[in-house]
C-alpha cells in the first residue's frame, strides 16, 4: 500500500508543476524514458533532458491542463489528462491525452502517451 501512495504523490507533484509549466521535473528519474508522438519511432527517448525538450515544444501550444482521472496500481499508473490547446495557425481545441506511468525508487521513470496526432499535424506548421 505505500508503493501506491507514494506513485500517487509522484504524480500529484508533477502534475501541480506541470500545470503550471514549471517544477514538474523534479521527481523524475536521470535515466526517465518517454515514448510518444510519433508512431512511426516506438523506441523511447532516454533521459530527463531529453523529455524536457519535447515538453518545452510542448508547452508552447498548451494553456491548461488538468488531471480527468487517474488511476494508481502499486509502480504502476494511468493518467487521463485533459489539454486546452492554441496552436499557431490560431485554432484552439481542448482534448484528452492518455498517460501510462512506470515509477522506481522513489522517482517516475517512465511515460507513454497516446494522443491524436492527427489534430497536431493539421494545426501545426511542418
Amino acid at each position: 500500500m505505500e508503493q501506491t501512495a507514494t506513485t500517487k504523490q509522484l504524480l500529484e507533484q508533477y502534475y501541480s508543476g506541470f500545470a503550471r509549466k514549471e517544477g514538474w521535473e523534479t521527481v523524475l528519474s536521470d535515466d526517465f524514458l518517454f515514448t510518444g508522438g510519433d508512431m512511426t519511432r516506438p523506441e523511447p527517448l532516454v533521459g530527463k533532458a531529453a523529455y524536457r525538450q519535447v515538453i518545452d515544444r510542448f508547452s508552447r501550444v498548451f494553456d491548461a491542463m488538468r488531471v480527468k482521472e487517474m488511476i494508481v496500481d502499486g509502480e504502476n499508473a494511468c493518467v487521463i489528462g485533459t489539454y486546452d490547446f492554441t496552436f499557431p495557425n490560431g485554432a484552439r481545441i481542448t482534448g484528452d491525452v492518455a498517460e501510462i506511468w512506470k515509477a522506481r525508487d522513489g522517482k517516475l521513470q517512465a511515460l507513454t502517451i497516446f494522443f491524436d496526432t492527427l489534430t497536431f499535424q493539421k494545426n501545426t506548421p511542418a
